[in-house]
């Protein structure tokens, strides 16, 4: 009996350490199941996939129309008096002549649809619109009264012409509207006093004045 007791006492110890390890390794498993089915990557609901839209682009501004460059020339309705007016860059500059005495140089911007209202001294006015390009109608107010004119387009060496010079120690200035049908309508002052003007050479601009030759020139806005 006495040599029994160690043997026994040996074989209740391996057998407990058996069962310590076995019971180690089961709950090793479990909580290595437990931590991976407890883990962020496997536990946490997808996250939805946020699509920006992307902002329709805007609708383009419908395209202005550009009024073209050019020349017109014309008689008012009552053919007392002719009319030129030049356009460049959305600007204008007209001149109305009789020829005799009564002028105006007027100027101002033309707008998108072709409408102009160009002013000038001492109360002149315009008011215009041009028609398909091909003409200018309208109205001049001037010394109080009022004249309705049509200016065609002009082709070189028509249009609107000018030359500004001392001569014989007088300030000359000189306006020259060019018709399309080649006549010419003119004044020319000296010292502010008004006189018809004589006539340019269209090709070169050479104009005699007093004995003195000078270059009209153009006119542009």
């Amino acid at each position: 009996m006495k040599r029994s007791g160690p043997l026994v006492t040996l074989l209740a110890g391996l057998l407990l350490g058996l069962f310590m390890l076995s019971l180690n390794a089961t709950t090793g498993t479990k909580s290595a199941s437990t931590s991976y089915a407890e883990s962020p990557e496997a536990t946490a609901s997808p996250t939805p996939t946020r699509t920006t839209a992307s902002p329709s682009p805007s609708s383009p501004s419908p395209s202005r129309t550009q009024v073209p460059d050019g020349d017109y020339a014309g008689r008012t309705t009552d053919d007392s008096a002719a009319v030129a007016v030049t356009l460049s860059d959305g600007k204008a500059i007209a001149y109305f002549c009789d020829g005799r005495a009564k002028e105006s140089w007027l100027k101002g911007d033309v707008e998108d649809d072709g409408t102009m209202k160009l002013t000038g001294k001492h109360g002149a006015e315009l008011n215009g619109t041009i028609k398909e390009g091909k003409r200018i109608s309208g109205t001049v107010d001037i010394d109080g009264d009022r004249y309705a004119f049509t200016a065609d387009k002009a082709k070189k060496p028509s249009g609107l012409y000018r030359a500004t010079a001392t001569v014989r120690g007088a300030k000359v200035d000189g306006g020259w509207i060019v018709l399309p049908d080649g006549r010419q309508v003119g004044i020319l002052t000296r010292d502010d006093e008004p006189s018809p003007a004589p006539r340019i050479d269209p090709e070169t601009g050479a104009v005699t004045v007093d004995g003195q030759q000078l270059t009209a020139r153009p006119v542009t806005p």
